[in-house]
């Protein structure tokens, strides 16, 4: 059962779920699912507001229809010019987006390459649609997609009648990302731990990394237990700013860790 694909059935059953604001670990234990099973199949198909069984279930079967239909597709516009949009205004917001990412850590160029997902409607982009939005070489692109696919942010579709592959960016990618983030630190917990016990708890060295294990664990923990129990508001209260996992206002930080020494 885990590893067989969703049925229409199990996608009333989630919607049925998400109404009584069962949590998506609950959801997916009734249906002896893994969680992210659960997770990325709301986040893909609507988010837990939106969330539709027949409607999922139908473009489901769209997407698994991609590779074999090339009409199946329809190549992305770009944010600006459509609905009204204010071309320049879009632009601006555009480059002001991409300099956030970098000034976070990201490389200019895989900034680039996400803002372009991100404000294109149909969230999928060739390296032909990259190449001539950002005005540089199918090298750079390349480089820029494995980067973003290196943090699990975007993934690949392949046309086989056309030769070509499509980058694509999911609704629920950047919880995908945390669930990847939270792996690398558990292996970096681990791996500081490992070196406390190699070099002396009792020592300096020793001890600075036993502190590093402690708040990646903390880190960790709090992060997948709020993937866990995270549950959808209610209609009702999509006018406040909701943090997953609590009823806290987002100022609120239940969580936090002091640097290191």
């Amino acid at each position: 059962m885990p590893g067989s694909r969703l049925t229409q059935q199990d996608r009333r059953h989630i919607a049925a779920g998400l109404a009584d604001r069962l949590s998506y670990t609950e959801i997916a234990k009734r249906l002896e699912r893994p969680t992210s099973t659960i997770t990325r199949e709301v986040m893909r198909n609507g988010g837990p507001l939106d969330y539709r069984a027949d409607r999922a279930h139908h473009a489901t079967r769209q997407r698994a229809r991609r590779g074999r239909r090339p009409d199946a597709y329809t190549p992305p516009a770009a944010a600006s010019g459509l609905h009204g949009r204010d071309e320049e205004a879009v632009r601006d917001y555009e480059k002001r987006l991409v300099q956030l990412l970098v000034d976070s850590g990201f490389p200019r160029m895989p900034a680039g390459v996400l803002v372009c997902l991100y404000t294109t409607d149909s969230g999928s982009v060739t390296t032909a649609d990259l190449v001539q939005r950002l005005q540089v070489s199918p090298a750079s692109i390349s480089k820029a997609v494995g980067f973003l696919e290196g943090l699990e942010l975007i993934r690949r579709e392949r046309d086989a009648r056309q030769r070509r592959e499509r980058y694509v960016i999911d609704d629920g990618i950047w919880l995908t990302s945390l669930l990847a983030s939270a792996r690398l630190n558990a292996l970096l917990a681990e791996t500081a731990r490992d070196g406390a016990d190699l070099l002396g708890t009792r020592t300096p060295a020793g001890a600075r990394l036993k502190d590093m294990s402690h708040c990646l664990e903390h880190v960790v923990h709090a992060v997948l237990e709020s993937i866990q129990h995270w549950q959808p508001p209610r209609p009702a209260d999509t006018h406040d700013e909701y943090v997953p996992g609590t009823s806290r206002p987002s100022g609120h930080h239940p969580c936090q860790c002091s640097s290191t020494r």
